[in-house]
């Protein structure tokens, strides 16, 4: 019960941060962080996928209503939440189907990829409805590289201090 209340809590605090301060970051129209997809990439394996996907579409749709991105983010949380597992397969294999994957125990090199993809899908998700059109293609691609590297850095730093810290 204590590793449930400490997850909302800190998931809480993630849609706090990101709405009171990250979505006023802006670098050159191009660099936006997303912290928030944290709680979607990280979130316990045990958990039915069905909740999952509920609470991820949710906490997009809270990101949406601080953001006045009018379901954009619902939409990209509800997209990764759906295909993580399809992610975790790829990248943990055997692990993954016996429920063994401990983000905590993993080393950087195994979380790269699977940090990256997810992030990616997001971004991707996320600035081709921002943008919708396909003649901006670039701007799309210039918006996902850059965000998801700023992106990645956070979401390395807060694993690092809250995840691996509780080792």
């Amino acid at each position: 019960m204590n590793k449930i209340i400490s997850n909302i809590l800190f998931t809480v605090f993630l849609i706090f941060f990101q709405a009171m301060f990250l979505n006023h970051v802006n670098f050159l129209n191009f660099i936006n962080p997303y912290l928030y997809i944290f709680f979607i990439i990280y979130f316990p394996l045990k958990t039915n996928r069905s909740i999952f996907i509920l609470i991820a579409f949710f906490t997009g749709l809270i990101i949406d209503f601080f953001s006045d991105t009018h379901g954009m983010h619902a939409a990209a949380c509800l997209s990764i939440a759906y295909f993580r597992t399809y992610f975790l397969k790829i990248f943990f294999g055997m692990a993954y189907k016996h429920q063994v994957v401990k983000f905590k125990h993993l080393e950087f090199k195994q979380n790269f990829f699977y940090l990256i993809t997810m992030i990616f899908t997001h971004h991707v998700i996320l600035f081709s409805l921002e943008v919708f059109s396909l003649n901006h293609l670039n701007i799309i691609f210039k918006k996902t590289i850059c965000s998801l590297i700023f992106s990645f850095i956070l979401i390395i730093i807060f694993f690092e201090f809250f995840i691996k810290k509780s080792k």
